[in-house]
């Protein structure tokens, strides 16, 4: 039922007009990157896999439709029915998506395919928006560790675990997020709060039960009164006083506040002086990639990250963008392409139905651009080829000693899941080798490279001969 209330209505109008069982095809797409970066990370699929296969609806579902008084007494009967038939496929989680091309395909019954629009978005708008910036973040901090503290500021319960889930997708190691250990596996950690510290008396009392309970991972929070007079001495003090005798190692301080960098410097020469170089120094505090690039430019001494809501709320750009568009029908087995004109060039869709290739260069491994062809296209890859820019067509290259992978793989067949989705770990393995294969120039934050998607010749030529026919008004 979480569906736009349009998805309904077109549904209950398909089927009175005797289009029921017309095979549609829709794609989800995206059209701008956030954080005007040079790509973004495909999140979601796990969750679209469990909602289209447990999609039906129930007695109270279409009592609740009948009180809105639109709606036929067949297409209740259609939806106590309801079967998904259709086919989906989609680029694996973790790959690196770029604007336009086609990351998820559903063909199927025209009724089937509309009523997945409003479901199919929200899931992947959300985690593919979360794994992206997280992505950024794990990439500012240059090889340290970054673990998400969000979930108290994340837009909902769901956002809180499935953020947490596409965080550890985009690159992070852990999470504080406890359910989304639980449900994933994704690893939890945490230690303290500000009101342990001042539920104590002191803060040596509060940091000596700590480390008298956690002896084997004792990480004290510094910053509850004065980092530098209070804090470090009485951490020193603690792992002098509790843990050496035990003959056990502090594991780390944090700091929450403060200037981060000043302090850390401050912190990590406190440490060694007292004999604790292998004590971390972890950050935490309203961090987002920009301030962490900072700070380490500026020389802080930080071993690993704690970033809250700037990456849970993807606070700088907290709206993906991804849409669901028709890009062709089926009639009598002949594939019929779709185009939405408009006079904004961006939310025109690429028509028909088709695949998408990955042109790697084979002396480094480095992507060099991908390209949308028809599904039904043979294209001799064992050749050089010739690969141009759809919109500046006099921008041509050709493509020698390269390998090519396609990209999207088939998560149903005529409704029947024929895709396991890998474990987490998995994916994040997979997520950070693609990204690892993009060049420099797209990776960068400031002004990234346009990593081009091309059209095949036979594509584009399919849509430019249905563009000329708008104008003409045919």
């Amino acid at each position: 039922m979480l569906c736009d209330l349009y998805e309904f209505t077109m549904s209950n109008g398909y089927l009175k007009s005797g289009n029921r069982d017309k095979i549609a095809c829709f794609d989800v797409f995206f059209r701008q990157i956030p954080d005007g970066g040079g790509f973004a990370i495909m999140a979601g699929i796990e969750q679209v896999l469990d909602y289209i296969e447990n999609f039906r609806f129930s007695e109270e579902d279409i009592a609740f439709l009948k009180r809105k008084g639109i709606f036929d007494e067949a297409f209740f009967d259609y939806l106590r029915n309801f079967k998904f038939s259709c086919d989906v496929y989609a680029f694996p989680e973790g790959t690196p998506i770029f604007p336009k091309e086609p990351i998820l395909t559903v063909k199927g019954p025209i009724i089937e395919a509309q009523l997945m629009e409003t479901m199919l978005l929200l899931l992947i708008n959300h985690q593919s928006l979360i794994a992206t910036k997280a992505n950024r973040i794990v990439r500012a901090a240059a090889g340290r560790p970054v673990y998400e503290f969000g979930s108290r500021r994340a837009q909902g319960v769901h956002a809180a675990i499935l953020g947490a889930r596409a965080a550890y997708i985009g690159g992070c190691l852990g999470t504080a997020c406890v359910a989304c250990e639980q449900i994933y596996g994704i690893p939890s950690v945490g230690t303290m709060a500000h009101s342990w510290v001042q539920m104590f008396d002191s803060e040596y009392e509060a940091f000596k039960a700590y480390a008298e309970i956690y002896p084997d991972s004792c990480a004290l929070l510094i910053d509850t009164y004065n980092v530098i007079k209070s804090g470090m001495p009485n951490a020193i003090k603690c792992f002098n006083e509790v843990l050496k005798p035990m003959g056990k190692r502090p594991l780390a301080v944090r700091v929450d506040s403060g200037d981060i960098t000043y302090l850390t410097r401050k912190m990590r020469v406190m440490l060694d002086e007292a004999g604790y170089p292998d004590c971390k120094i972890m950050a935490s505090n309203s961090l987002d990639e920009y301030i962490i690039r900072d700070t380490l430019f500026q020389g802080a001494k930080i071993d690993s990250f704690g970033v809250g809501e700037r990456l849970i709320t993807s606070k700088s750009e907290p709206v993906f963008g991804g849409v669901y568009k028709l890009a062709a029908i089926e009639e009598n087995g002949r594939i019929i392409p779709k185009i939405k004109i408009s006079e904004n060039v961006t939310k025109m869709n690429i028509p028909h139905f088709k695949t998408v290739y990955r042109l790697f260069e084979k002396k480094t491994g480095k992507a060099i651009a991908d390209l949308v062809a028809l599904r039904e296209e043979k294209i001799d890859f064992t050749k050089p080829i010739e690969i141009f820019d759809p919109d500046y067509t006099w921008k041509r290259k050709v493509v020698e000693d390269y390998v090519v992978r396609e990209l999207p793989v088939q998560l149903f067949s005529k409704g029947k899941r024929v895709y396991d989705s890998p474990d987490v770990k998995s994916i994040q393995k997979y997520c950070l080798n693609e990204v690892a294969n993009l060049w420099d120039e797209v990776t960068r934050f400031e002004n990234p490279h346009n990593y081009y998607v091309d059209l095949s010749q036979k594509l584009w030529d399919v849509k430019n001969e249905l563009i000329m026919k708008c104008n003409q008004g045919v």
